[in-house]
């Protein structure tokens, strides 16, 4: 089968990832700030130099275009910042020395490249320092396309069991559900027109990332009369992926009209939920093209779905948008 090596060596480096999330958000130290102001906690830096050690060691050629960078980390002051980080790698990779972390991080500066990889270490970092959703993203674009995506959502869950889910899409294969607990894996699709009457839709927990005014007018006019479902991360492409939901819009805030999304943010969910038979575009019906920049610069929101509403759902946004 096709990317077999990358899909197994990309499971196992968000399981690791994972793993070290959830051993610090056992013991939530304060956040840092990043350059711009948003939070970030050493649970980032060592999601961050896991995964960037797995993919260099694997494929030493591959670009990793990550989130994070260890400059702040290599600060004479940032010196017990450095210390925790090392301290919680340490327990998945007992070899690891502070020199090599910060290596590690720094291996996601990439730049995009006819083959790359995209990570966001911990997307949802709000939600995971409140103890709600997050989730650790990796996918790669190769030949200006996802071909591999994962979604580690240790904070998930559909049946009440608490141990987290993981989601795992290579393009033509489909999408695949397992716990992240253990256990078999299963094939999971979107929501059929038959469970119309269940459909909900999802959206982000932070009103300034979206225009909820907005989407939950598009909802309505597409036939879901419940009220959203507000989480934070790509764990919302799982809920829609598994036919926990049926539509997950982001549309631009009227506060940052001409924001673009990054591209670490929507890569590996958007395979995910495409490979369970759902539709990903942006909310004027043009595909999202990871291949150029860091930023979806030739798009405008996003607006995903079962596929059975996705056309609805683009008809409301064209009238809406007149």
């Amino acid at each position: 089968m096709a990317y077999e090596r990358e899909k197994e060596v990309a499971v196992q480096a968000a399981i690791a990832a994972s793993k070290l999330c959830q051993h610090v958000r056992q013991d939530i130290p304060p956040a840092m700030e990043k350059q711009d102001k948003s939070p970030v906690t050493v649970a980032d830096y060592g999601s961050q130099a896991l995964v960037c050690k797995a993919l260099g060691e694997a494929f030493p050629s591959d670009s990793v275009v990550g989130e994070e960078d260890a400059s702040a980390l290599r600060q004479p002051d940032a010196a017990e910042s450095l210390t925790k980080v090392l301290s919680y790698v340490i327990e998945l990779e007992p070899t690891a020395t502070a020199g090599a972390v910060l290596d590690w991080i720094d291996r996601g500066n990439g730049q995009i490249a006819p083959r790359f990889w995209t990570l966001d270490p911990i997307d949802g970092t709000k939600g995971f320092l409140r103890q709600d959703q997050y989730a650790v993203a990796l996918a790669l674009i190769d030949d200006g396309e996802v071909k591999v995506g994962v979604l580690a959502c240790p904070a998930l869950s559909f049946d009440g069991s608490g141990s987290g889910l993981l989601f795992v899409a290579v393009r033509g294969e489909g999408t695949q559900m397992m716990s992240l607990g253990g256990g078999e894996a299963r094939s999971i699709r979107v929501g059929s027109t038959e469970e119309s009457e269940k459909y909900r839709f999802v959206e982000s927990v932070e009103s300034s990332h979206g225009n909820p005014e907005q989407q939950s007018a598009v909802a309505k006019a597409a036939g879901i009369v419940t009220p959203s479902l507000r989480m934070d991360s790509q764990a919302k492409y799982g809920a829609v992926a598994s036919g926990e939901a049926a539509l997950y819009l982001r549309l631009p805030s009227p506060k940052t009209p001409n924001y673009r999304e990054n591209i670490w943010d929507h890569a590996a969910g958007a395979i995910v939920v495409e490979e369970a038979g759902g539709r990903v575009s942006d909310m004027h019906g043009k595909p999202l093209d990871f291949s150029r920049n860091v930023k979806l610069e030739d798009n405008r929101g996003v607006v995903v779905s079962n596929g059975a509403i996705h056309d609805k759902v683009l008809e409301a946004l064209a009238q809406i948008d007149r």
